[in-house]
């Protein structure tokens, strides 16, 4: 998804007030080594994007900022704020993805075989503890997600952070030892 960008001064609060206004959502791009830039994206495209992104996957999606010069730079998003009454997106804080640069990334956990789960068929009720898993990996090695198979779960059995299957390449910043999913009674 490309994005366009302009550029901002940073700290002032009438500017970032009137810059939601005109359209624009004040934010941040951070790249290693080097100080925060401040941009700002529109309103209209960042939204209709958020419209399209599956629940819990907004971590894991890519986006391409260009700047007016052409510049294109890969980024994720690393911070969201919304507006407490509205829940309008107020700010946004981006990642720079650079080539050979391993970065910290949620990683969405989908649970599959609910329907045909023992446990489900048993009335019991799906309880997923753990939604995001956190891992380290290059940019070009980012899941879009990670699957648990909840299938065979009975009730009161639950799925580790170890029953995922990982890649070698993707070191989990977690200890594997917790319940992400758990088949409770109602």
């Amino acid at each position: 998804m490309d994005l366009k960008i302009i550029k901002r001064t940073a700290g002032c609060k009438r500017e970032t007030n009137s810059l939601r206004r005109e359209g624009f959502i004040p934010a941040v791009l951070y790249a290693k080594g080097k100080e925060g830039e401040a941009l700002a994206v529109e309103t209209a495209a960042f939204n209709s994007f958020l419209r399209t992104v599956k629940k819990g996957h907004l971590p894991t999606s890519i986006f391409t900022l260009v700047d007016d010069q052409g510049k294109k730079r890969s980024v994720i998003v690393k911070e969201i704020q919304y507006d407490v009454t509205s829940y309008a997106v107020k700010h946004l804080d981006f990642e720079e993805l650079m080539e050979g640069t391993k970065i910290n990334v949620n990683i969405p956990i989908e649970c599959t075989g609910i329907a045909e789960s023992v446990g489900i068929k048993q009335g019991g009720v799906l309880r997923q503890v753990i939604r995001h898993v956190r891992v380290r990996c290059l940019p070009k090695d980012i899941p879009d997600s990670f699957e648990l198979d909840i299938r065979e779960l009975t009730l009161k059995q639950s799925k580790r952070l170890s029953d995922l299957v990982i890649p070698s390449h993707i070191q989990p910043l977690k200890g594997l030892n917790e319940v992400v999913a758990v088949i409770v009674k109602r």
